[in-house]
């Protein structure tokens, strides 16, 4: 007896299909897991979909449970909430998180599925990777009570950014995006908004994440004396040409990026990828994240939806795939 199990591949750069995977039970120690939903990463996997990861990167952006080669075939993705369906007796039944690929079951050790607290609804936590990223980017700007902070760039980790750092007492915090209709979101999340036309100059800190080379060039010009621009975005193979000849040097200016890969600098001596993701996991709980989430299909759309959304993603911020509950008991492969 063998569990069916039914995952999107990237089958060639512009193409996915939807693959039959059998999955055996549970070994001691693993757990299988059940998909709800898994969320789309759009910026980079928008990138992985057109086959834009260049060859020196092939293996730092290895995916934890990736399959395949980039740049194609290849299952990609790291935003999976389920239901622990087999392994040990503390999950069985427990909603988990996991940074696995879009799959309808799988199997992996009990120590990669992190447990929603129940406060966290699990449609919320496709939001988890996104936000553990946008931590470690606030980690690494290290801003500071009071400070003006702007925030190049209104897609998912741009618009979690604008939000942990208006939490701050006193940070006066404005979001920055060409795209008017962020200014919904923005004001849903308790910041000003702007477009790069009107935004304030004169910033003690800077982020960009809108994963274009002129949103960064915009990022330097708006910070102030001495202040730090903290790049989170990935460009793929995209070169990122930079205007350093103007201010650059008689301001000061610090770039630096942000990459969730390892635990920001500032908090490594203390904490792990665990403690982050369960600190992302908490966070979670606050239900005026949900405007980030303006998108949904399912499963069986996802070639059709990542083709668009990675060359047309209009409005879209989260797009979020919902599983159909599966039939009772597992299914025999013939």
């Amino acid at each position: 007896m063998a569990h069916d199990a039914r995952a999107f591949w990237v089958a060639a750069p512009g193409r996915g299909e939807i693959r039959s995977e059998p999955l055996t039970p549970a070994a001691a120690g693993e757990v299988l897991v059940r998909t709800l939903f898994s969320g789309i990463s759009r910026g980079t996997e928008a990138l992985v979909f057109r086959g834009r990861v260049p060859p020196s990167e092939f293996e730092r952006m290895r995916a934890p449970f990736q399959s395949g080669r980039f740049p194609a075939p290849v299952k990609y993705g790291y935003a999976n909430v389920g239901e622990v369906e087999e392994g040990p007796a503390d999950l069985r039944g427990r909603v988990v998180f996991t940074l696995f690929p879009h799959q309808t079951r799988y199997v992996v050790p009990a120590s990669a599925v992190h447990v929603l607290p129940g406060s966290t609804p699990p449609a919320r936590a496709v939001l988890a990777a996104n936000l553990e990223t946008a931590i470690n980017g606030v980690w690494d700007a290290r801003p500071l009570v009071g400070d003006r902070v702007a925030v190049v760039g209104g897609g998912v980790v741009g618009c979690l950014v604008a939000w942990l750092v208006a939490r701050m007492p006193g940070c006066d915090v404005e979001l920055i995006d060409h795209n008017p209709a962020r200014a919904d979101v923005a004001r849903a999340l308790g910041v000003r908004f702007a477009s790069p036309d009107t935004a304030v100059r004169e910033c003690d800190v800077v982020l960009h994440a809108s994963g274009a080379p002129e949103g960064l060039t915009l990022a330097l010009q708006l910070a102030a004396f001495e202040a730090k621009v903290v790049d989170l975005s990935w460009y793929g193979d995209q070169v990122v040409p930079l205007a350093l000849g103007q201010a650059f040097h008689a301001r000061r200016l610090t770039i630096t990026s942000s990459q969730v890969g390892h635990v920001a600098a500032a908090q490594r001596a203390r904490w792990d990828t665990s403690r982050r993701m369960q600190l992302a996991l908490r966070l979670l709980e606050s239900a005026t994240l949900d405007v980030l989430i303006n998108g949904e299909n399912d499963f069986e759309a996802l070639p059709e939806v990542m083709a668009r959304l990675s060359t047309s993603p209009g409005d879209t911020l989260c797009q979020r795939v919902r599983y159909l509950q599966p039939p009772a008991g597992p299914t025999q492969h013939v």
